[in-house]
Protein backbone atom coordinates (compact mmCIF):
# COMPACT_ATOMS: atom_id res chain seq x y z
CA UNK A 1 0.00 0.00 0.00
CA UNK A 2 1.43 3.54 -0.98
CA UNK A 3 2.59 5.51 1.97
CA UNK A 4 0.37 9.14 1.26
CA UNK A 5 0.11 12.30 3.52
CA UNK A 6 -2.63 12.58 6.13
CA UNK A 7 -4.77 14.92 4.16
CA UNK A 8 -4.97 12.47 0.54
CA UNK A 9 -7.92 11.13 0.71
CA UNK A 10 -7.21 9.12 -2.71
CA UNK A 11 -8.14 5.15 -2.19
CA UNK A 12 -5.63 2.57 -1.08
CA UNK A 13 -6.19 -1.06 -0.23
CA UNK A 14 -3.49 -3.21 1.51
CA UNK A 15 -2.69 -6.60 0.00
CA UNK A 16 -4.60 -8.34 2.19
CA UNK A 17 -7.92 -6.07 2.05
CA UNK A 18 -7.65 -6.24 -1.93
CA UNK A 19 -7.67 -10.38 -1.58
CA UNK A 20 -10.67 -10.14 0.44
CA UNK A 21 -12.67 -7.63 -1.16
CA UNK A 22 -12.37 -9.33 -4.53
CA UNK A 23 -14.39 -12.17 -3.06
CA UNK A 24 -17.36 -9.70 -4.08
CA UNK A 25 -16.75 -9.94 -8.02
CA UNK A 26 -18.13 -12.47 -10.06
CA UNK A 27 -17.09 -14.50 -12.61
CA UNK A 28 -19.62 -15.71 -15.31
CA UNK A 29 -18.91 -18.83 -17.86
CA UNK A 30 -22.45 -19.87 -18.04
CA UNK A 31 -25.38 -17.98 -20.41
CA UNK A 32 -26.42 -15.47 -17.58
CA UNK A 33 -29.94 -14.28 -17.19
CA UNK A 34 -30.50 -10.19 -15.81
CA UNK A 35 -31.18 -11.53 -12.50
CA UNK A 36 -27.48 -13.13 -12.26
CA UNK A 37 -25.90 -9.80 -13.12
CA UNK A 38 -27.89 -7.02 -11.30
CA UNK A 39 -25.48 -4.89 -8.88
CA UNK A 40 -22.40 -6.64 -9.97
CA UNK A 41 -18.90 -6.48 -10.55
CA UNK A 42 -17.51 -9.08 -13.04
CA UNK A 43 -13.65 -9.86 -12.80
CA UNK A 44 -12.79 -10.66 -15.99
CA UNK A 45 -12.25 -9.28 -19.51
CA UNK A 46 -14.65 -7.93 -21.80
CA UNK A 47 -14.07 -10.77 -24.81
CA UNK A 48 -14.39 -13.69 -22.46
CA UNK A 49 -17.32 -12.79 -21.32
CA UNK A 50 -19.53 -10.59 -23.98
CA UNK A 51 -20.86 -14.74 -25.01
CA UNK A 52 -22.60 -15.48 -21.82
CA UNK A 53 -24.93 -11.43 -21.28
CA UNK A 54 -28.47 -11.59 -22.78
CA UNK A 55 -30.07 -10.06 -25.01
CA UNK A 56 -31.91 -6.69 -24.40
CA UNK A 57 -31.53 -6.23 -20.82
CA UNK A 58 -29.31 -2.79 -20.37
CA UNK A 59 -31.09 0.53 -20.03
CA UNK A 60 -28.11 2.34 -20.10
CA UNK A 61 -24.94 2.03 -20.96
CA UNK A 62 -21.64 3.95 -20.74
CA UNK A 63 -18.53 3.16 -21.86
CA UNK A 64 -14.84 4.69 -21.20
CA UNK A 65 -13.03 2.35 -23.20
CA UNK A 66 -8.72 3.20 -23.73
CA UNK A 67 -8.50 5.65 -26.16
CA UNK A 68 -6.26 5.48 -29.03
CA UNK A 69 -3.02 6.38 -26.46
CA UNK A 70 -0.18 4.76 -25.41
CA UNK A 71 -0.86 4.16 -21.92
CA UNK A 72 -0.61 1.52 -19.05
CA UNK A 73 -3.46 0.39 -17.38
CA UNK A 74 -2.82 -1.86 -14.27
CA UNK A 75 -0.98 -4.40 -14.93
CA UNK A 76 -1.59 -4.35 -19.17
CA UNK A 77 0.20 -1.35 -21.37
CA UNK A 78 -2.46 -0.82 -24.45
CA UNK A 79 -0.04 0.72 -27.17
CA UNK A 80 -0.86 3.19 -29.69
CA UNK A 81 -2.34 1.76 -32.77
CA UNK A 82 -2.49 2.31 -36.40
CA UNK A 83 -5.71 3.78 -37.26
CA UNK A 84 -7.55 1.19 -38.69
CA UNK A 85 -6.31 -1.66 -36.35
CA UNK A 86 -8.08 0.56 -33.83
CA UNK A 87 -10.91 1.10 -35.73
CA UNK A 88 -11.08 -2.79 -36.14
CA UNK A 89 -10.76 -3.20 -32.34
CA UNK A 90 -13.56 -1.15 -31.54
CA UNK A 91 -15.99 -2.74 -33.80
CA UNK A 92 -14.75 -5.88 -32.21
CA UNK A 93 -17.19 -5.18 -29.25
CA UNK A 94 -19.57 -2.11 -29.92
CA UNK A 95 -21.37 -5.23 -32.43
CA UNK A 96 -21.52 -7.75 -29.74
CA UNK A 97 -22.48 -5.49 -26.83
CA UNK A 98 -25.18 -3.53 -28.86
CA UNK A 99 -27.42 -6.74 -28.81
CA UNK A 100 -27.42 -6.35 -24.80
CA UNK A 101 -29.18 -2.92 -24.96
CA UNK A 102 -32.87 -2.45 -24.88
CA UNK A 103 -34.45 -1.45 -27.90
CA UNK A 104 -34.80 2.15 -26.23
CA UNK A 105 -31.53 2.21 -24.63
CA UNK A 106 -28.83 5.08 -24.85
CA UNK A 107 -25.43 5.05 -25.28
CA UNK A 108 -22.62 7.24 -24.26
CA UNK A 109 -19.08 6.59 -25.40
CA UNK A 110 -16.02 8.53 -24.28
CA UNK A 111 -13.09 9.63 -26.52
CA UNK A 112 -9.86 12.11 -26.98
CA UNK A 113 -10.20 14.26 -30.20
CA UNK A 114 -8.61 11.99 -31.83
CA UNK A 115 -10.19 8.89 -31.18
CA UNK A 116 -13.21 10.58 -31.90
CA UNK A 117 -13.02 10.82 -35.85
CA UNK A 118 -12.62 7.20 -35.68
CA UNK A 119 -15.07 5.92 -33.52
CA UNK A 120 -17.78 7.92 -34.94
CA UNK A 121 -18.22 5.91 -38.43
CA UNK A 122 -18.87 3.19 -36.04
CA UNK A 123 -21.32 4.82 -33.62
CA UNK A 124 -23.37 6.00 -36.83
CA UNK A 125 -23.23 2.51 -38.35
CA UNK A 126 -24.63 0.57 -35.43
CA UNK A 127 -26.63 3.44 -33.53
CA UNK A 128 -28.70 6.97 -33.93
CA UNK A 129 -25.51 9.60 -33.16
CA UNK A 130 -27.78 12.40 -30.97
CA UNK A 131 -24.78 14.85 -29.65
CA UNK A 132 -21.35 14.99 -29.42
CA UNK A 133 -20.72 16.69 -25.57
CA UNK A 134 -17.16 18.40 -25.65
CA UNK A 135 -16.45 18.72 -21.68
CA UNK A 136 -13.22 20.87 -20.33
CA UNK A 137 -10.42 18.91 -18.31
CA UNK A 138 -9.06 21.83 -16.45
CA UNK A 139 -6.02 19.59 -16.48
CA UNK A 140 -3.75 19.13 -19.19
CA UNK A 141 -0.12 19.54 -20.23
CA UNK A 142 1.39 22.86 -21.49
CA UNK A 143 2.12 22.55 -25.35
CA UNK A 144 5.01 25.29 -26.57
CA UNK A 145 4.22 24.45 -30.11
CA UNK A 146 0.88 23.54 -29.87
CA UNK A 147 -2.52 24.69 -28.16
CA UNK A 148 -3.09 22.50 -24.68
CA UNK A 149 -5.59 19.56 -25.38
CA UNK A 150 -7.81 19.75 -22.44
CA UNK A 151 -10.79 18.32 -23.39
CA UNK A 152 -12.74 15.25 -24.19
CA UNK A 153 -15.44 14.17 -25.78
CA UNK A 154 -18.61 12.02 -25.14
CA UNK A 155 -20.89 10.39 -27.98
CA UNK A 156 -24.56 10.43 -26.82
CA UNK A 157 -26.00 7.82 -28.90
CA UNK A 158 -29.39 6.06 -29.03
CA UNK A 159 -30.77 2.63 -30.40
CA UNK A 160 -33.79 3.80 -32.32
CA UNK A 161 -36.24 7.12 -31.66
CA UNK A 162 -37.58 5.77 -28.87
CA UNK A 163 -35.32 6.56 -25.93
CA UNK A 164 -35.56 8.30 -22.66
CA UNK A 165 -34.04 12.19 -21.85
CA UNK A 166 -34.40 13.97 -18.62
CA UNK A 167 -33.70 17.40 -18.98
CA UNK A 168 -34.92 18.41 -15.48
CA UNK A 169 -32.34 16.21 -14.10
CA UNK A 170 -29.65 18.00 -15.14
CA UNK A 171 -29.77 21.44 -15.54
CA UNK A 172 -27.34 24.05 -14.27
CA UNK A 173 -27.22 26.13 -11.21
CA UNK A 174 -25.53 29.70 -11.99
CA UNK A 175 -25.42 32.53 -10.53
CA UNK A 176 -27.11 35.65 -11.10
CA UNK A 177 -25.06 38.56 -12.54
CA UNK A 178 -27.68 40.54 -13.78
CA UNK A 179 -30.33 40.24 -11.90
CA UNK A 180 -33.44 41.33 -14.08
CA UNK A 181 -36.73 42.02 -12.45
CA UNK A 182 -40.34 41.94 -14.51
CA UNK A 183 -42.71 45.03 -14.59
CA UNK A 184 -44.37 43.80 -11.17
CA UNK A 185 -40.39 43.98 -9.57
CA UNK A 186 -40.29 39.97 -9.38
CA UNK A 187 -37.24 38.47 -10.37
CA UNK A 188 -37.18 37.07 -14.42
CA UNK A 189 -36.14 33.41 -14.54
CA UNK A 190 -34.27 33.36 -11.35
CA UNK A 191 -34.27 32.78 -7.53
CA UNK A 192 -33.20 34.54 -4.57
CA UNK A 193 -31.79 32.57 -1.60
CA UNK A 194 -29.01 33.12 1.38
CA UNK A 195 -27.00 31.83 -0.45
CA UNK A 196 -27.14 33.99 -3.35
CA UNK A 197 -29.36 34.67 -6.33
CA UNK A 198 -29.19 31.37 -9.23
CA UNK A 199 -30.70 30.81 -12.37
CA UNK A 200 -31.43 27.13 -13.56
CA UNK A 201 -30.03 26.77 -17.02
CA UNK A 202 -30.74 24.42 -20.05
CA UNK A 203 -27.79 21.99 -20.19
CA UNK A 204 -25.66 22.57 -23.51
CA UNK A 205 -23.14 19.81 -25.22
CA UNK A 206 -20.26 22.29 -23.52
CA UNK A 207 -19.36 21.49 -20.10
CA UNK A 208 -17.10 23.85 -18.42
CA UNK A 209 -18.19 22.39 -14.50
CA UNK A 210 -16.30 19.43 -14.34
CA UNK A 211 -13.56 19.13 -11.73
CA UNK A 212 -11.28 16.00 -12.52
CA UNK A 213 -10.84 13.75 -9.40
CA UNK A 214 -7.78 15.01 -7.48
CA UNK A 215 -5.35 13.63 -4.32
CA UNK A 216 -8.03 15.84 -1.41
CA UNK A 217 -11.33 14.05 -3.26
CA UNK A 218 -12.26 10.90 -1.63
CA UNK A 219 -13.56 9.70 -4.87
CA UNK A 220 -9.81 9.73 -6.05
CA UNK A 221 -8.16 6.29 -7.09
CA UNK A 222 -5.03 5.59 -9.10
CA UNK A 223 -6.52 4.78 -12.21
CA UNK A 224 -4.91 7.00 -14.76
CA UNK A 225 -8.06 7.70 -16.81
CA UNK A 226 -10.58 7.98 -13.87
CA UNK A 227 -13.57 9.92 -14.93
CA UNK A 228 -15.87 12.58 -12.22
CA UNK A 229 -18.88 11.12 -10.75
CA UNK A 230 -20.06 14.29 -11.34
CA UNK A 231 -19.42 13.82 -15.15
CA UNK A 232 -20.92 10.56 -14.85
CA UNK A 233 -24.03 11.62 -12.91
CA UNK A 234 -25.12 13.90 -15.63
CA UNK A 235 -25.16 11.16 -18.28
CA UNK A 236 -27.35 8.66 -15.50
CA UNK A 237 -29.54 11.44 -14.86
CA UNK A 238 -30.54 12.74 -18.44
CA UNK A 239 -30.79 8.89 -19.66
CA UNK A 240 -32.08 6.39 -17.27
CA UNK A 241 -35.03 6.05 -14.51
CA UNK A 242 -34.45 4.81 -10.81
CA UNK A 243 -34.29 1.24 -11.20
CA UNK A 244 -32.90 0.97 -14.35
CA UNK A 245 -29.85 -1.34 -15.32
CA UNK A 246 -26.57 0.63 -16.24
CA UNK A 247 -23.51 -1.23 -18.01
CA UNK A 248 -20.52 -0.18 -17.87
CA UNK A 249 -17.73 -2.90 -20.15
CA UNK A 250 -14.60 -1.14 -19.28
CA UNK A 251 -15.22 -0.07 -15.81
CA UNK A 252 -11.99 1.00 -14.87
CA UNK A 253 -12.17 1.87 -10.92
CA UNK A 254 -15.76 1.76 -10.73
CA UNK A 255 -17.17 5.67 -11.41
CA UNK A 256 -20.21 4.32 -13.47
CA UNK A 257 -21.22 1.34 -11.06
CA UNK A 258 -20.80 3.85 -7.77
CA UNK A 259 -22.24 6.61 -9.48
CA UNK A 260 -25.31 4.51 -10.52
CA UNK A 261 -25.69 2.90 -6.74
CA UNK A 262 -25.67 6.76 -5.53
CA UNK A 263 -28.41 7.23 -8.00
CA UNK A 264 -30.87 4.22 -7.52
CA UNK A 265 -30.00 2.16 -9.96
CA UNK A 266 -29.11 -0.70 -10.75
CA UNK A 267 -25.40 -1.50 -12.37
CA UNK A 268 -23.16 -3.95 -14.19
CA UNK A 269 -19.24 -3.60 -14.56
CA UNK A 270 -16.38 -5.76 -16.00
CA UNK A 271 -12.94 -4.95 -15.24
CA UNK A 272 -10.05 -7.57 -15.86
CA UNK A 273 -7.67 -5.63 -13.62
CA UNK A 274 -7.99 -6.84 -10.03
CA UNK A 275 -6.61 -3.67 -8.92
CA UNK A 276 -9.55 -1.39 -10.25
CA UNK A 277 -12.15 -4.09 -9.28
CA UNK A 278 -11.40 -3.93 -5.59
CA UNK A 279 -11.59 -0.07 -5.74
CA UNK A 280 -14.64 -0.51 -7.66
CA UNK A 281 -15.95 -2.62 -4.49
CA UNK A 282 -14.36 -0.44 -2.41
CA UNK A 283 -16.16 2.59 -3.52
CA UNK A 284 -19.37 0.67 -3.54
CA UNK A 285 -19.55 -0.13 -0.03
CA UNK A 286 -18.28 3.40 0.49
CA UNK A 287 -21.37 4.87 -1.06
CA UNK A 288 -23.51 2.23 0.82
CA UNK A 289 -22.49 5.11 3.87
CA UNK A 290 -22.25 8.08 2.16
CA UNK A 291 -24.14 9.06 -1.29
CA UNK A 292 -22.82 12.48 -1.33
CA UNK A 293 -21.80 13.12 -5.57
CA UNK A 294 -19.62 16.56 -5.14
CA UNK A 295 -21.01 19.13 -7.78
CA UNK A 296 -24.55 18.23 -7.14
CA UNK A 297 -26.97 19.38 -4.56
CA UNK A 298 -30.22 19.80 -4.09
CA UNK A 299 -31.56 18.31 -7.67
CA UNK A 300 -28.96 20.40 -9.42
CA UNK A 301 -25.36 20.52 -10.91
CA UNK A 302 -23.30 23.25 -9.82
CA UNK A 303 -20.30 25.63 -11.54
CA UNK A 304 -17.20 24.28 -10.57
CA UNK A 305 -15.50 25.81 -7.70
CA UNK A 306 -18.38 28.04 -7.24
CA UNK A 307 -18.99 28.99 -3.42
CA UNK A 308 -22.61 27.83 -3.85
CA UNK A 309 -21.54 23.82 -4.40
CA UNK A 310 -19.01 24.02 -1.12
CA UNK A 311 -21.87 25.32 0.91
CA UNK A 312 -24.33 23.07 -0.38
CA UNK A 313 -22.54 19.88 -0.61
CA UNK A 314 -21.07 21.15 3.32
CA UNK A 315 -24.83 21.40 4.46
CA UNK A 316 -25.94 17.90 2.73
CA UNK A 317 -22.72 16.24 4.82
CA UNK A 318 -23.41 17.80 7.81
CA UNK A 319 -27.30 16.48 7.06
CA UNK A 320 -25.88 12.86 6.48
CA UNK A 321 -23.37 13.26 9.55
CA UNK A 322 -20.12 13.05 7.50
CA UNK A 323 -17.62 15.38 8.89
CA UNK A 324 -15.06 14.41 6.03
CA UNK A 325 -13.32 18.13 4.39
CA UNK A 326 -14.50 18.85 0.66
CA UNK A 327 -11.28 20.48 -1.03
CA UNK A 328 -12.15 22.40 -4.04
CA UNK A 329 -9.75 22.43 -6.44
CA UNK A 330 -8.82 26.49 -7.69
Amino acid sequence: MTSRSPRNKTLSLSISEKREILKRSKHVDFQAKESDLKNSIIHQDLFDVIKFLPDNFVDLMVVDPPYNLTKIYGNTKFNKAKKENYVDWFESWINEVRRCLKPNASLYVCSDWQTSSLIQPILAKHFNIRNRITWEREKGRGAKSNWKNCSEDVWFCTVSDDYYFDVDAVKLRKKVIAPYRNKEGDPKDWEQTEDGNFRSTYPSNLWTDITLPFWSMPENTDHPTQKPEKLIAKLILASSKIGDLVFDPFMGSGTTCVVAKKLDRKYLGIERESDYCAFALKRLEEATRNAAIQGYSQGYFWERNSLSEQNLTNKAKSRSGDQSEIHFEI
